[in-house]
Order: structure tokens, then C-alpha cells, then sequence
């Protein structure tokens, strides 16, 4: 407002408009910055020696599935979980990502067989590697592969999973009981399982029910006898009760 030699007043009226604009500006700089902040972020770790993980080859950049999608190979038993940190794991990763990712999709094969404690990072870090990601990379994450998941982590993933897994990546996983199932989504060569993978796949064929939990740790089953002397023990068991 402004008052003129002659005692009048004029009136000057800004538009509404303008200060949204202007608001509008001011948020999409300061995210645009908070995403510069991230991806610094997320490089920084670029000089640290990982060469003790690399050396477990618990990350591993391998072929390509039936897709075209760059294959992510982890092998979850050889993650010493008691030792390594969280933080440790999520830089290692961020090194992996963007060292040796090339342009392009990827997809993730994630081997669960015979997974203990001592190899589990929990499912909170597991969280917490994920939405740290650059949005680039989530993109181009196309799907998960999970081997041999058990009835244990299908129950966490689909009840903790749901409230701690954003939905990007929860509708991404797709689970796959056995190794021949694998072949379907990856051809044959381009990626190598490990003997241990291998040998705990015809356990389980061998014994289904030990994906339910209603048979015993199949980490000590690969040397027993098969089903069938399993089935005639139990018949000697009642057997005897029935003599009593």
C-alpha cells in the first residue's frame, strides 16, 4: 500500500500464485539437493578395502536371466552375519552397485539354503540397505529370485514383510523351492551354484517335508539314508510300543 502526494492511496495485490511458485521452487531445489547429499553419501565408502568380503564371494556379479536382467548372485551361508556389521554390509553393497553394476537392469538370485543365525543379517538391515538405495538402482531392480526360502522366512516376509518391506520391493520376490525351478527364469551356465546348494537340493527332494519344518535340520540330513529307512524306523518305533 502505497500513499500518493494528494492523500489517496493506491492498492498493490500480489497474486497467490506467486508465493506458491515461489515455495514451489524453493522444495524442488532442496530436494534436488538432499539427492546430491545421498548420492555422495552413497559413494563415499568407494575407497574402503572390502577385499576380505570379496573374498568370501558373498555379492557376485554373474550372467544374465532369460530377461536380460544382469544377475546379482549372494549366497546368503557365506555372510559371516556375527562379524560383520550392518553398516559394513550396506557400504559393501553400495561398492559392489556402483563399481561394477553396468548400465542397464538387474535382478537379484538370493540362495537361503541351509541360512543359520550367524548368517542372517535380520530383516530390519536387510530394510535398511534397500531404502538407502539411489532410486536409480531400485529401478532397475527388476525382480529377486529366492532359493530354497523354508516355511520360516515365507512367514516373515509376509507378515514383518509387509510392514517393513516397501512395496516396490516386496512384490518383487518371487520364491523358488527348488533348483530346477531356477532354470526356468535363468538358463543353464549363467550362474554357478555352489556343491552345497546343490547337495541341499536333493535333500529336499529326497524330503520335502524339511521345507515345512516337519523334518529334522537339513544340514545334517545329506549323509543319512533316505526316506525309506526314515519310514522304517518309525515302524519299528510302534512297533515296539504296540509289544509293551
Amino acid at each position: 500500500m502505497e500513499q500518493q502526494p494528494g492523500g489517496d492511496f493506491s492498492v498493490l495485490v500480489l497474486a497467490s500464485d506467486l508465493g506458491v511458485v515461489a515455495r514451489s521452487r524453493v522444495a524442488r531445489v532442496a530436494e534436488e539437493a538432499a539427492a546430491e547429499a545421498e548420492a555422495e553419501q552413497w559413494h563415499e565408502c568407494s575407497e574402503e578395502d572390502f577385499s576380505d568380503l570379496v573374498a568370501l564371494q558373498i555379492l557376485r556379479f554373474e550372467g544374465l536371466d532369460k530377461s536380460g536382467n544382469r544377475i546379482l548372485r549372494i549366497v546368503g551361508k557365506y555372510f559371516p552375519a556375527t562379524v560383520v556389521s550392518g553398516e559394513r554390509l550396506k557400504r559393501f553393497v553400495s561398492h559392489k552397485l556402483t563399481t561394477e553394476l553396468p548400465e542397464g537392469p538387474f535382478c537379484i538370485l538370493y540362495m537361503h539354503t541351509t541360512v543359520q543365525n550367524e548368517n542372517n543379517p535380520g530383516m530390519f538391515i536387510l530394510w535398511r540397505i534397500y531404502e538407502d538405495l539411489p532410486v536409480e538402482y531400485k529401478e532397475r531392480l527388476r525382480v529377486i529370485y529366492f532359493l530354497h526360502p523354508g516355511l520360516r522366512s515365507r512367514l516373515a516376509i509376509a507378515t514383518l514383510g509387509r510392514l517393513f518391506l516397501s512395496g516396490g520391493i516386496y512384490w518383487k520376490i518371487k520364491y523358488i523351492s527348488r533348483l530346477e525351478f531356477v532354470w526356468a527364469d535363468i538358463r543353464k551356465g549363467q550362474v554357478e551354484i555352489p556343491e552345497f546348494v546343490q547337495r541341499h537340493d536333493e535333500v529336499l527332494e529326497r524330503r520335502p517335508l524339511t521345507d515345512y519344518g516337519l523334518e529334522a535340520d537339513p544340514l545334517r540330513l545329506s549323509a543319512m539314508e533316505a526316506m525309506e529307512g526314515s519310514i522304517g524306523r518309525y515302524a519299528d518305533r510302534w512297533s515296539c510300543r504296540e509289544d509293551m
